[in-house]
């Protein structure tokens, strides 16, 4: 069960906010969303336990739960101001908890509710950890998921083989990212700042600060780096399900 939230703050709005700030970055999100769901359904049913892995503002869960409403999500995160508007905005849900945990501390997994899960889905939230790192963490993801479950990453993944298509593609991305902004959109530290404004989020987002700094930058390997390093994790099967030229969603079956 969510926390009890008493604030009248709109939590859905922020929510929204978010999702509109990260659409400037990846604007094919919802076709990753879409496709990660569709997995989700084809290997595990529809009526899944999922831990939803740095959640952020609940977007895997929301739509998780719009999609299967007979679905349970468990969403952890050690972001104190993006988890002040998740646990807002699912205030009441008895479907979802949240717990606060640092994915590089070895002991997180025991603060979650349950000993395993049939899906661990997570999006654009693991590119700030460094290969060494993200490598246990896939051990400790391997020993979470249950038998014939699976686990999902989208995220940006590039191939260090293919230097002048990389730059090809980034310059294009972000024409397009400068029509948008432009056209007014919020970027990622422009949304911040609104967040350092807000009476309720102020504080939390002081914190935020506090813990990663301005932002954090790990590796970005390749594909088949993650599908490879997940065989190693204890998976039997793992390859990409989905590509954008900058980014990937990466399948995992135990």
């Amino acid at each position: 069960m969510t926390e009890h939230v008493t604030s009248g703050t709109d939590w859905r709005s922020w929510q929204e906010s978010w999702d509109r700030q990260q659409e400037w970055y990846m604007p094919d999100r919802e076709e990753r969303f879409r496709v990660m769901l569709d997995m989700v359904e084809a290997l595990v049913g529809p009526e899944p336990r999922v831990l939803d892995l740095a959640c952020g503002t609940g977007s895997i869960t929301d739509r998780l739960l719009r999609r299967f409403p007979k679905a349970t999500s468990t969403g952890v995160d050690l972001d104190p101001a993006l988890l002040a508007i998740t646990r807002g905005t699912f205030d009441g849900d008895d479907r979802v908890t949240f717990v606060t945990a640092d994915l590089l501390d070895p002991t997180w997994p025991g603060k979650l509710p349950h000993a395993s899960y049939d899906a661990v889905l997570t999006a654009t939230a693991l590119h700030w950890m460094h290969s060494g790192p993200l490598t246990t963490l896939y051990g400790q993801i391997g020993e979470l998921v249950a038998d014939g479950g699976v686990f999902m990453n989208a995220d940006h993944m590039t191939d260090p083989a293919t230097p002048r298509i990389n730059a090809a593609e980034r310059a294009h991305r972000h024409l397009g990212m400068d029509r948008a902004k432009a056209a007014g959109v919020l970027d990622w530290a422009e949304w911040w700042e609104l967040a350092a404004k807000d009476p309720v989020l102020a504080g939390p987002t002081a914190e935020r600060f506090a813990i990663y700094g301005e932002h954090a930058d790990g590796d970005t390997p390749s594909a088949e780096w993650h599908a490879r390093t997940l065989r190693a994790s204890g998976f039997g099967e793992a390859r990409a399900v989905w590509a954008s030229p900058s980014d990937a969603l990466v399948l995992a079956v135990k």
